[in-house]
């Protein structure tokens, strides 16, 4: 796919704010299906170094709560101060994902891009934790790694060039996923699919200098992402 939007920015500055795959293109995808409502509130969950809460506050004009548990809010509200944001469009927070800090209902959306693997593969993560903050009618859209078939009893030696089996617990596939989604009572998935942008975001993620990005060549360069996908998902709150 083309992201228009995307390419406003220089993609070149932000290699210093990615931490993976490109998350930007990756939430263009996204929302490219889904769009946004300007004027929602909307929660941006693990938002790491803000480069998708940036997207949703100027490309949606939505108001965005940028909560992460790694990245420092002073940190981050640095950079949206550099690229023009006032408090009344974006609020970085840290929280943890067990302990998010709003009262039920308080959101329009919930959106986590490249994150919601670390904290959602628990069954009764999204009913106990996540899903009363989203209104009735709200949505939870997230974008994960994944795998395009689930190989974790026979892990093949190009992955384990980068990552430790252990690394890798959090990849699967779309259908683990539909189970794991599905089990959460007042959710509906409403999609549930491979994405287009692996490839590209990959290589945007490959070509940074970031020593992370660098140990994942090894992995990659060696043939591993044919084992490997991105999944979008989207599910509404009954």
């Amino acid at each position: 796919m083309r992201y228009i939007k995307s390419e406003k920015y220089d993609q070149e500055a932000l290699k210093d704010y990615i931490m993976g795959p490109n998350p930007m293109k990756l939430l263009e995808e996204l929302l490219s299906e889904n769009p946004l409502p300007p004027g929602s509130t909307v929660l941006d969950l693990g938002c790491g170094r803000g480069v998708t809460s940036l997207f949703l506050a100027k490309e949606c004009g939505v108001r965005v709560f940028a909560a992460d548990l790694w990245i420092s809010p002073s940190e981050n509200k640095k950079f949206f101060d550099s690229m023009g944001l006032s408090s009344e469009q974006i609020i970085p927070i840290k929280a943890e994902a067990h302990e998010l800090p709003f009262a039920d209902g308080f959101f329009d959306f919930v959106v986590s891009v490249d994150s919601y693997h670390y904290f959602g593969l628990d069954p009764e993560y999204l009913g106990k934790h996540l899903l009363p903050l989203i209104k009735k009618g709200g949505r939870l859209l997230f974008a994960v790694p994944g795998m395009k078939k689930d190989i974790h009893d026979d892990i093949p030696p190009e992955l384990l060039l980068s990552w430790r089996p252990e690394d890798l617990d959090t990849l699967h596939d779309a259908a683990c996923w539909r189970r794991i989604l599905s089990a959460a009572e007042g959710a509906e998935i409403i999609s549930l699919r491979e994405m287009e942008s692996f490839e590209e975001c990959w290589n945007d993620w490959l070509a940074c200098d970031n020593e992370y990005a660098v140990g994942d060549r090894r992995a990659m360069n060696a043939g591993a992402g044919k084992y490997m996908n991105f999944i979008s998902a989207v599910i509404g709150r009954k």
